[in-house]
């Protein structure tokens, strides 16, 4: 490694910090688990938690997870708990569909976010295909089923790392 490398690195390493994720479930997903199995998956709601956690650790990454069946509750939250938080992943629910104050806050949270569904929405029912949220969103990824939400971890922490890498330079 040369002497701008090793410097580059040190900078690098200064700015390095603990990331906060916000994970948000829309309407319904507390159900996970009960919900139809070839769409939504097995897993619970809370061992999706258990699961993430268990992977962002090594990451160096928390994680707030909120759930609620009302549109209102989830803006409140991305509101109170933008500032200290460096990204966002949000499975909308059928809020994916019309949730257009859902999309707003998302884009004044200006938190890089990923948009992930447990199923394939493109090849859902058609009212199921259109999602107002990926707009706000710079990622979206669909019909992995729990590991969408592994991806999208996975996804934002690369994509802090190249912004911070980007801003020390």
């Amino acid at each position: 490694m040369n002497k701008a490398s090793k410097t580059r690195r040190a900078r690098l390493d200064a700015v390095k910090k603990v990331l906060m994720l916000l994970v948000l479930n829309g309407p319904n997903l507390n159900n996970l688990g009960k919900r139809d199995k070839a769409h939504y998956g097995a897993l619970t709601l809370s061992a999706l938690e258990r699961m993430m956690r268990k992977h962002a650790k090594p990451l160096g990454v928390r994680l707030l997870f909120f759930q609620s069946n009302h549109e209102g509750s989830l803006i409140d939250f991305i509101q109170k708990r933008r500032v200290g938080s460096d990204a966002l992943i949000i499975n909308p629910g059928a809020l994916t569909h019309y949730g257009y104050s859902l999309y707003d806050a998302i884009i004044d949270s200006k938190l890089p976010s990923v948009e992930v569904h447990l199923s394939d929405i493109s090849k859902r029912e058609p009212f199921r295909r259109r999602s107002v949220i990926k707009a706000a969103c710079v990622k979206q990824i669909m019909g992995k089923k729990e590991q969408g939400y592994i991806e999208a971890l996975e996804f934002l922490v690369r994509f802090l790392e190249n912004k911070k890498e980007k801003e020390v330079v």
